[in-house]
C-alpha cells in the first residue's frame, strides 16, 4: 500500500476530474492525514491518530501563499477554473476554517472573479452553524455520502467518533438543494467482510436518501489511486452510468467519473 499526501499548504493548479484546472489549498499538516474519516479507498492514507500530527498552517500563512501563487498566476495569463479546499484530509477541522475562507472569497474576488469557490468535506461539522453559514457562501459546496446506510457508511468511511447517519442527513436537507453530492462507489474485501456500496439495496437506500436532501448535483466517481486498505476495487465506468441514470430519474443533474 502506498499512498498520496499534497506536500505543499497551495498546490496545483492539477487538472481535476470534476473542476477543471483547480489551484487546491490544503488547510491540514503537509506530513499526515487529519480527519473526522478514516475511509478505507482513501488515497492519501489512514487519519493519524497518534500524538505526532504535524502543524496546520496559519490563516495568515494560507492567505499569504494563496495571494502569491494568484498574483504570479495573474500576471502571467495562466487560468484557474477553481480555488479548491481539499487536501490531507477534512478542511472544516481547521480552527480558522470560517476565516480562511472569507480571506479566499476576497482574494478570488479581487485577482480572479472568474474562478469558482469549491469545497470538498465530508460533511461531518456541517451542522455547527458558523461551517454551514460560511459553506453557503461558496460557488461549490461538495459533501460527501457514500451510502444510504448507516452500517456500511461505517464500514467504509469509518467515522471516528459519534456518526448518525439521520442527523447527517437532515443537516444536508437544511442547504434546500445548494450543494453537490459527492459519492464514491466501491467493491471489494476489507478485513474479512465483503465491501460492496453497488448492490440492489446500496443504491435504492442511497436513491432514498438523495431524494430526501435533493441536491443540485451529484457527483459519482470511484477509486483512481491506490487506497489505504487493500482488496479494494474500482467500480467499472458502465456501473457507475447506470447508478448515475437512476439518480438523473430523479431530475437531478449527475456527473460521472472513472
Amino acid at each position: 500500500m502506498s499512498t498520496f499526501l499534497f506536500d505543499k499548504t497551495v498546490f496545483g493548479p492539477v487538472k481535476s476530474r470534476r473542476l477543471g484546472v483547480s489551484l487546491g489549498i490544503n488547510l491540514l499538516p503537509t506530513n499526515s492525514k487529519v480527519c473526522t474519516f478514516d475511509c478505507i479507498y482513501c488515497e492519501c492514507g489512514w487519519t493519524d491518530k497518534g500524538s505526532n500530527v504535524g502543524v496546520l498552517p496559519t490563516r495568515e500563512d494560507v492567505i499569504s501563499k494563496l495571494e502569491g501563487v494568484l498574483i504570479e498566476r495573474s500576471q502571467k495569463n495562466l487560468p484557474i477554473d477553481a480555488i479548491t479546499f481539499a487536501g490531507n484530509g477534512e478542511p472544516t477541522m481547521h480552527p480558522a476554517f470560517v476565516e480562511i475562507v472569507e480571506d479566499t472569497l476576497k482574494l478570488r474576488q479581487r485577482l480572479f472573479p472568474g474562478a469558482r469557490i469549491s469545497i470538498l468535506s465530508n460533511a461531518t461539522l456541517v451542522h455547527k452553524p458558523r461551517i454551514f453559514h460560511v459553506l453557503q457562501k461558496v460557488d461549490d459546496n461538495i459533501l460527501k455520502l457514500d451510502s444510504g446506510i448507516e452500517a456500511t457508511i461505517k464500514k467504509i468511511n469509518c467515522p471516528l467518533g459519534n456518526f448518525n447517519l439521520d442527523t447527517l442527513i437532515e443537516s444536508l436537507k437544511k442547504f434546500q438543494g445548494i450543494l453537490t453530492i459527492q459519492s464514491m462507489f466501491i467493491k471489494g474485501e476489507y478485513e474479512g467482510y465483503k465491501v460492496d456500496n453497488t448492490t440492489e439495496e446500496e443504491i435504492s437506500a442511497w436513491l432514498s436518501a438523495i431524494k430526501e436532501i435533493g441536491p443540485k448535483r451529484i457527483m459519482v466517481y470511484t477509486i483512481a489511486r491506490e487506497t489505504a486498505a487493500e482488496g479494494i476495487e474500482a467500480v467499472s465506468i458502465d456501473e457507475l452510468e447506470q447508478i448515475a441514470e437512476k439518480a438523473r430519474s430523479l431530475g437531478i443533474e449527475v456527473l460521472v467519473s472513472s
